[in-house]
Parts: C-alpha cells; sequence; structure tokens
C-alpha cells in the first residue's frame, strides 16, 4: 500500500519514492507548473548521478517544453552548479533533480529562482496554487522550444572559487587529499577540481552510478572507507560528500571526523579573520559558531533550517558567512549564495596553506562542543501535532519557537522539529562536555519515543 507521507511538497522541493508516489506525470506535471510561473523562457536543468535520474529529467524536459519554456541541460551537476549556471545565462529559473542525502529509492525537484537561489516559502506556495489549477496553458506545435545543452557547466562553478581563493599559494603546499564521493556528483567532478589546486587526491566510492556504496548524509559514521584512506595514505585531510555536492564533512589527517558542524565553524574562522561582517546560520549550528564570531565581533542571526531562508537573512544582510551547522552546509556568497561543498574545500585547502598548519592542528584550537543528532519515523501531521505539545510543555523554559522547539540553558541545548525532507522528525542535542549531552539525549529520545507511539 502507498504511503502518503512518502511525498514531501514542501520549500525544499518536490520529492518521494521513484514508482511509488514520486512518479513521470506528477515530475512532469510540476515541471510544467514551474515552467508557467517562471515563464517562456531559459530554464537550467542538472541531476544527480541517481539511476533514475534520466527518466526523471526526460519527465522535467516533456514538462517544460509543453509550456513553451526552453529547457536548458548541463546534464550531471552540482546542486551549487545549477544554482550558479541560472545565474551566469540569467535564465528565468532551474530545476535541480536530486534527493540529496535521501536513499537512492528517492528523487526529487528542487526549484530555483531566477536569482540562483531556492523559492523561498511565499514563491513555493504560488508554484503549488498554479500546479493545483485546473487549466494549463499548454503551447502547439509551432511554439515549442529547442533544448539546449550547455557545455562545462562546472568551469562556471569552478572560476567562480577559483577567483576568491589563492590557488597559488594552495598550489605550493601539494596536499594529499582523500575525498568519499558517496557514488554521486563529486564522482565526476571533485577529483579534477582538487588537482587544478595541486592536491595529490585519494578518492574512494568514486564511481558516478548512484549506486550508493554508504548512506548519503557525510556523518561520522558513514565515513570509514574515508578514515581508512586517510591514514593509510597519510592524507591530509579527508573530505567527504553527499550526493549533490552541497554538503560536506571534514576528517583529520588521524581519520578522524572532525563533526559536520565544524565545516561551517572552519569556514567561519578562516573568513572572518580577513573579512569581519554580519552572519546568519540556522537554528540547529553548534553554539562554537557563536563562539567564533564572538572573537571577531560578528553579529550572528538565525534562521530557520532550509537553504532558503539562511541565504535570504544573509543577502538581507548583506552577510560575509553563514550556513547550515547542522548538514555540512557552508555559504560562501563572494561565490555565490549558496551551500556548496566545492567552496567548503577550497576554502580548507586555502587557511590550511595561509596558517601554514596542519588541518588536525586548526580543528583543535575551534571551541569544542558535543552534539548528537536523531531522527524518528512519523508523519508530518503527526510531527507538527508533538511539536506543539512540547512546545507548550516547555514553555517556562523560554523555548525558542522560530523553527520547532529549541531549549537552551547555559551549557548546553536541544531542538526538535519536523524536518522538511523526509517523513521524521529531527532531535539534535549540544553541550560542553560529553556526559551532559548523554543525558540529554536519553531523556528526550524517551519522551518523544513514548509521544509518538502513544
Amino acid at each position: 500500500m502507498k504511503k502518503p507521507y512518502n511525498l514531501k511538497v514542501s520549500v525544499s522541493g518536490v520529492r518521494g519514492i521513484v514508482g511509488e508516489t514520486f512518479t513521470p506525470s506528477l515530475v512532469a506535471g510540476f515541471a510544467a507548473a514551474f515552467g508557467e510561473y517562471v515563464g517562456r523562457g531559459k530554464v537550467v536543468v542538472g541531476r544527480d548521478t541517481r539511476p533514475t535520474g534520466p527518466m526523471v529529467e526526460h519527465a522535467v524536459i516533456a514538462g517544460l517544453l509543453s509550456v513553451g519554456c526552453q529547457p536548458v541541460l548541463i546534464d550531471i551537476a552540482p546542486t551549487p552548479t545549477v544554482q550558479i549556471v541560472v545565474d551566469s545565462l540569467n535564465a528565468n529559473g532551474g530545476i535541480a533533480i536530486t534527493a540529496s542525502h535521501n536513499p537512492v529509492e528517492w528523487n526529487a525537484l528542487k526549484f530555483i529562482s531566477r536569482s540562483g537561489i531556492f523559492l523561498n516559502y511565499n514563491e513555493a506556495a504560488e508554484l503549488l496554487d498554479v500546479y493545483n489549477q485546473p487549466d494549463r496553458r499548454y503551447m502547439y506545435e509551432k511554439d515549442f522550444r529547442n533544448i539546449h545543452t550547455q557545455d562545462n557547466p562546472f568551469e562556471l562553478h569552478e572560476k567562480r572559487i577559483f577567483k576568491h581563493v589563492d590557488c597559488e599559494k594552495i598550489r605550493s603546499r601539494k596536499f594529499t587529499v582523500a575525498v568519499d564521493c558517496c557514488n554521486g556528483v563529486g564522482a565526476v567532478f571533485s577529483r579534477p577540481f582538487l588537482e587544478k589546486l595541486g592536491c595529490k587526491v585519494i578518492s574512494v566510492n568514486d564511481e558516478p552510478d548512484g549506486i550508493f556504496r554508504r548512506k548519503p548524509e557525510p556523518v561520522a559514521e558513514n565515513l570509514t572507507d574515508l578514515s581508512e584512506a586517510v591514514v593509510n595514505n597519510k592524507c591530509d585531510l579527508g573530505v567527504a560528500q553527499d550526493p549533490d555536492g552541497d554538503r560536506i564533512a571534514f576528517l583529520d589527517s588521524n581519520g578522524e571526523p572532525v563533526g559536520e558542524q565544524y565545516s561551517l565553524v572552519l569556514a567561519a574562522e578562516h573568513v572572518l579573520s580577513k573579512t569581519p561582517g554580519n552572519t546568519v546560520v540556522n537554528i540547529q549550528t553548534t553554539k562554537a559558531f557563536d563562539d567564533i564570531a564572538k572573537k571577531y565581533g560578528c553579529p550572528v542571526t538565525y534562521s530557520k533550517v532550509g537553504e532558503i531562508n539562511v541565504t535570504e537573512k544573509m543577502l538581507a544582510q548583506n552577510a560575509v558567512i553563514g550556513g547550515e551547522g547542522s548538514s555540512g552546509g557552508v555559504i560562501w556568497p563572494a561565490v555565490h549564495p549558496c551551500r556548496d561543498s566545492f567552496t567548503a574545500m577550497a576554502l580548507a585547502l586555502e587557511m590550511m596553506a595561509e596558517r601554514e598548519m596542519s588541518f588536525t592542528d586548526i580543528a583543535n584550537t575551534m571551541p569544542r562542543y558535543y552534539s548528537e543528532n536523531r531522527k524518528f519515523k512519523c508523519s508530518a501531521e503527526k510531527a507538527q501535532t508533538l511539536v506543539r505539545k512540547l512546545i507548550r510543555k516547555y514553555a517556562g523554559d523560554n523555548p525558542i519557537t522560530l523553527d520547532g522547539l529549541r531549549i537552551n540553558w547555559d551549557d548546553a541545548w536541544v531542538l526538535i522539529r519536523p524536518s522538511n525532507t523526509e517523513p521524521v522528525i529531527r532531535m539534535t542535542v549540544e553541550a560542553r562536555n560529553p556526559e551532559r549531552t548523554a543525558k540529554l539525549l536519553a531523556e528526550f529520545e524517551q519522551e518523544i519515543s513514548a509521544a509518538i507511539s502513544g
């Protein structure tokens, strides 16, 4: 039996299990609605390496052509590349075909505005209204547009990054870097990108077939292959990506993960040390980021979880660095206001080169907090009900309810919120020592599990 919660329609796009809820007709319908919403012009289309990608791409093309748009195909490409190509070509919008960190049986459409950032809540709601309209303004044969292809789209992305980092300084250090590509877009682009920065590259999970040899999220428990590669090859750095190349996690030269939260913390340390300014992070980001910003006299603004929520606030405040620590998402507007693992790689390498320090030594200077993440399977409706009950229960603890429920203490915090991308409730617990983290984790894990099953 089909489970309705296996289709997620949100500000993060439309995603579901292929063959169950995510079907060619649904894809073509949403693509046509998007084409009608952005107007008859160029729409950039890129995808990750999932085996279902070509089928979804053809359905997207059909939908766009049917309403008079001109698809610009860039084939397999990182999601940030799709966003940058939209911006570079002055296209009307873009569609990235990727379910990001979801398992291989999922796929999704992420909708990109003409400015190269994702649709916000209002725009996503307007798109859904268009999709739900009974009539679609389909084109007759004489009005159909040609399909275009964009050669070497990643080159546009790469040039922007190289313009803003000291490539020669990085090349002079001749770093050895191990990269876990998760059989995604990194399997096509990460090695040549790092080699152009003078690195010797050791790659794992580098077959670009979308058959993930590890779980897609680049979290510590999924990175044993990368850890072995770092140690066995005496690498200076380990890099783990997700399938569509927007998230990143680092391992030090001992093969130890520094934690996905610290991808953003380290980027902030490097950028703010040279260019102090406003910062924006989502509510699920480690307090270590606040400590770094305070060190350089920079204000921190919090946003809801979700890339567009961060980028909109960053653009409004002219922020110099920001992102989503919870997902290893680094956003450096100097390149483009989007999460980008390739930008994060370049910043880490430049930081090591300029400071003449090992990644391990740099990571050891960062403020240290201990965090744990859990997720609990739950329908979206039940998740919302549960969080509302918890908000009422903890009303006396001065909760932050910007996005779910965040309870702050002097030495710790916990965040409980429904996911935008999966039928789950997500929980993050962080504290200054692991014992306090473990205690809070056990308490809230028990409470949430009991509420879901009750």
